[in-house]
């Protein structure tokens, strides 16, 4: 067992006082002692680092993130949605509107985004949804709003951080998804391909942030 220090030191004081009482006599009344001189105070321990604490100077104070040319930065949020970015030399970053889907308790499983595209074409807009690696890819990925009719998309490729289905919204589509509440998009699991992960799309703040997104995108006009 260990004493603390101010007790092992109390202890030879008191041993060495009583040996001392013991081997001589003490000295007459009219005869003084000499006066002991006192005791240098023992120097403080020092501290100990704590045990699997790192040296001070393996210690990183940070530096500053890098914000240039490639960056994602959020510029608004919209509702359930933010408006995320690309930054570009030339300052004309691209946006799009996004969102990350949790499953029912409340863990991130995949992340859905969407953007205007050029008019006259069959697609208004287009999506892109990246859900985990893990998922059955020949099921394919469905997609519903609201209560409207359900329709189903394909994989386009994976990747280390997920496997990504590539969507076109008609102006239709587009319409009932700034009207409706809610949107749901369901994929199946490798491991259980008898289940249905069903993913909630708030679509609060859609509007805005559809509209927001396509002004963002829109060229700059030019300087006279």
């Amino acid at each position: 067992m260990r004493y603390p220090l101010f007790s092992l030191l109390a202890v030879s004081l008191l041993a060495g006082t009583v040996a001392g009482a013991q081997d001589a006599a003490a000295p007459p009344h009219d005869e003084a002692a000499p006066d002991a001189a006192p005791a240098a105070a023992p120097d403080a321990p020092a501290a100990a680092p704590a045990e699997g604490a790192a040296p001070v100077e393996d210690l990183s104070l940070g530096q500053p993130a890098a914000d240039g040319p490639g960056t994602t930065y959020v510029a608004a949020t919209h509702g359930d949605w933010e408006q995320r970015c690309v930054r570009t030399e030339d300052g004309s970053d691209p946006c799009q509107l996004y969102q990350l889907l949790n499953d029912t308790t409340g863990n991130p499983v995949a992340e859905f985004s969407v953007f205007g595209l050029a008019p006259g074409q069959q697609a208004a807009a287009g999506a892109t949804a990246i859900v985990p690696l893990e998922t059955l890819l020949t099921q394919e990925l469905t997609f519903q709003i609201d209560a409207g009719a359900p329709k189903r998309y394909p994989f386009s490729w994976c990747s280390p951080i997920g496997c990504i289905a590539r969507i076109g919204f008609t102006a239709e589509e587009v319409t009932a998804m700034k009207k409706g509440a809610l949107a749901k998009m369901t994929i199946v699991p490798v491991v259980s391909p008898n289940d249905k992960v069903v993913l909630d799309i708030s679509l609060i703040g859609f509007t805005a942030g559809y509209d927001a997104v396509n002004a963002a995108n829109q060229p700059a006009a030019p300087v006279p």
